[in-house]
């Protein structure tokens, strides 16, 4: 394995694997996304761009890497794919965050609601209820 200087050595954090009977029965496992982290897809759907976006894309030099979320982990397109995972690791419960800029792209109820970026969030919806 490749590192450099500034990676800390890895340490095993347990000697043996750790499994769901190690936890009290109500433990709840899951996961939890962030809609700019996860999403990409920054100028689909009729979304606008988020600060983040301009951020990212307007200074990147300020970015160690220059990275940015545009494309992320492209869960915006593989949504379904990315809730039949969750389901097949086992996992009880899933926090997603909604991307404002999607839903409301002039920034405000009275510039309106952009269908599309409802339609995304439904639609995710129903795929997680349809994996429970």
């Amino acid at each position: 394995m490749d590192s450099d200087s500034s990676s800390a050595p890895l340490i095993p954090l347990v000697d043996r694997e750790i499994t769901r009977h190690d936890f009290p029965t109500d433990f709840v496992f899951g996961c939890a996304t962030s809609a700019y982290q996860v999403e990409g897809a920054y100028a689909k759907g009729g979304r606008a761009y988020s600060i983040w976006d301009v951020y990212t894309n307007g200074y990147p030099a300020n970015i160690l890497d220059g990275s940015n979320a545009n494309m992320a982990v492209d869960m915006y397109n593989r949504y379904k794919d990315d809730i039949r995972l969750m389901k097949n690791m086992g996992f009880d419960a899933y926090r997603f965050s909604i991307s404002w800029s999607r839903i409301l792209p002039g920034g405000k109820l009275s510039l309106g609601v952009n269908r599309e970026g409802l339609d995304y969030y439904n639609d995710l919806i129903n795929t997680i209820i349809d994996n429970v």
